[in-house]
C-alpha cells in the first residue's frame, strides 16, 4: 500500500497509509481524527522549474503515449522559425546581441596596444 500525505486544517501535514483504490478518499488526523483532504506535495526543485522546461517535459510526457504528428507544411512551418531566430542573432546593428569589451588601447603616438593578448605582436 501506498503512502499519501494529507493535510489537517488545524495539526497540518501527515502521511497515512491506503490502498491504491481509496487514494482519494479523505483519512482521519492521528491526532484530532478529524477527516482530512490528500494533498499533494510538489518538490522544490519542480515548482521552481521555468515555463518552458516544465512545459517540454510534460509535452515529453503526453508524447509516450500519444506522439504528435505534424503535417509537412507545419514542419516546414516550424523549420522556417528556427532559422528565423537562430538568423536573429547574426544582424549587426540591430541591437540584440551583446558587445563583447574590446582589449584594443591606444598608446600617447597614437597607436594600436592589445595589453596581455599577444605581445609578441608588433602593433602596425
Amino acid at each position: 500500500m501506498p503512502l499519501y500525505d494529507y493535510k489537517c486544517t488545524q495539526h497540518g501535514v501527515f502521511q497515512e497509509l491506503a490502498s491504491m483504490e481509496h487514494h482519494d478518499h479523505p483519512a482521519k488526523c492521528p491526532q484530532c481524527a478529524q477527516l482530512s483532504a490528500r494533498v499533494v506535495m510538489i518538490p522544490p526543485h519542480i515548482a521552481a522549474m521555468i515555463k518552458e522546461k516544465k512545459e517540454a517535459m510534460e509535452r515529453n510526457e503526453k508524447a509516450q503515449h500519444e506522439p504528435d504528428f505534424m503535417t509537412s507544411a507545419q514542419f516546414h512551418q516550424r523549420e522556417k522559425e528556427k532559422q528565423e531566430r537562430a538568423a536573429h542573432g547574426k544582424h549587426k546593428g540591430c541591437g540584440c546581441a551583446p558587445k563583447r569589451p574590446s582589449n584594443l588601447l591606444w598608446t600617447a603616438d597614437g597607436n594600436k596596444m592589445f595589453p596581455a593578448m599577444r605581445p609578441w605582436m608588433i602593433s602596425h
